[in-house]
């Protein structure tokens, strides 16, 4: 019988779209990268999600960012993701957090119900913890690396995270990793020198910022403001979910 899933069962066969419509993936970061993890993801048949993130869809999103448009500005990526799910997809079951996952928050998730994690986060302490808790749970676990500042969407590979090079962040993860005697971590990061943004005053969030008044999290909170086109974060995204399916197929 037809479905909305029959051209994907074609390659796949229905063993492994059975093992897609049984799991629950959480997805940390509903923004550039995690949109289209999710986007792919429910258009693949996954059943089950969890979607973790305090931010909403702010103007400077819809450059790149699959669930901003003039109508989602100002409401929160979690819900405008969820909406944009059912639609594709009725039957999925879709949780929503609105909250951004840190270190003191980490133990009122259940990672005991998930059957993999991905990391679309964009701070290091975060992700360290993402990590930690998902290899203690023993649930797969796919981290992004830096997408932000780069160009050339061929350059993006999924490695080991100890075999990575050129990504600053990258840098840093591995570094913070082997302190913490983690051996192995599948990432998809890129070997594209970072580009430099340009400082341009008149369209910077610095001495510009739209974000709502009153909005627990601002862009001008970061040191460094990213710069950020179409085509890269949604490849690093489509990757990602890529590897998910694969992974949960194997199973």
């Amino acid at each position: 019988m037809l479905t909305q899933f029959s051209r994907t069962e074609l390659l796949l066969g229905k063993e492994a779209m059975d093992k897609l419509k049984n799991s629950r993936v959480a997805v940390f970061g509903i923004g550039g990268v995690g949109g289209y993890v999710c986007e792919a993801l429910v258009r693949s048949g996954v059943g089950a999600f969890d979607l973790i993130d305090d931010d909403k869809v702010c103007l400077t999103n819809l450059n790149r960012q699959i669930i901003a448009t003039r109508k989602t500005v100002g409401k929160y990526k979690t819900d405008v993701m969820k909406e944009r799910m059912l639609e594709i997809n009725p039957d999925v079951d879709v949780r929503i957090h609105k909250c951004f996952f840190l270190p003191e928050n980490a133990d009122e998730f259940p990672f005991d119900e998930y059957d993999y994690v991905v990391d679309a986060v964009d701070t290091v302490t975060a992700k360290i913890e993402l990590v930690m808790k998902s290899q203690a749970m023993n649930v797969p676990i796919i981290s992004s690396m830096g997408a932000g500042n780069k160009l050339d969407a061929s350059a993006f590979k999924v490695a080991d995270i100890y075999k990575t090079q050129m990504c600053p962040l990258a840098k840093v993860m591995r570094r913070e990793l082997k302190k913490r005697h983690v051996k192995k971590l599948k990432v998809v990061y890129s070997e594209e020198k970072p580009t430099r943004p340009i400082e341009d005053m008149s369209i910077s969030c610095r001495n510009h910022c739209i974000c709502p008044p009153g909005a627990k999290h601002k862009c001008t909170e970061r040191r460094d403001i990213p710069g950020s086109v179409a085509f890269v974060p949604s490849v690093v995204g489509l990757i990602i979910a890529g590897e998910v399916v694969k992974d949960l197929c194997a199973k």
